[in-house]
């Protein structure tokens, strides 16, 4: 299901009550998607424009994660994603698809797919998982 506006994906996902369900759903089937080497697909998140606390965030600021987010959904990973190298070791840590990923922002490659903000980046760049993406600001 592709969609032309990323402002009304933003707007969609920002007033969503099951994020991960919205975001596979407006992403659609990525079985024509191959990531490459040791890459991980992720689908970024952007924050409720309503928070815990009943605040409306302005509409500028909920855009703003589309940039600046830096939590993701994994979608996908590459065939070389977490195996061991002589770069890096990772001790049979890895991220499964599914999982909120935490990366830098400068450390990952944004793209859009089906018009969702997602980005590309390295194995060794996610830096985090969490259970709740809305802890991550």
């Amino acid at each position: 299901m592709a969609l032309a506006s990323s402002g009304r994906v933003i707007d969609l996902i920002s007033n969503s009550k099951d994020p991960k369900k919205d975001i596979l759903k407006i992403v659609g089937d990525l079985s024509g998607v191959n990531v490459k080497w040791n890459r991980v697909l992720v689908a970024t998140y952007i924050r409720p424009s309503k928070t815990s606390g009943g605040i409306i965030r302005p509409d500028i600021n909920v855009a703003e994660d589309e940039w600046q987010g830096k939590v993701g959904l994994v979608l996908k990973l590459g065939p070389m994603a977490y195996r061991d190298d002589e770069e890096t070791q990772f001790n049979g840590e890895d991220v499964k698809v599914g999982e909120w990923a935490v990366y830098k922002v400068g450390d990952a490659w944004s793209i859009n797919i089906n018009g969702y903000p997602c980005r590309v980046v390295r194995d060794s760049s996610i830096n985090l998982t969490v259970s709740d993406p809305g802890i991550v600001f």
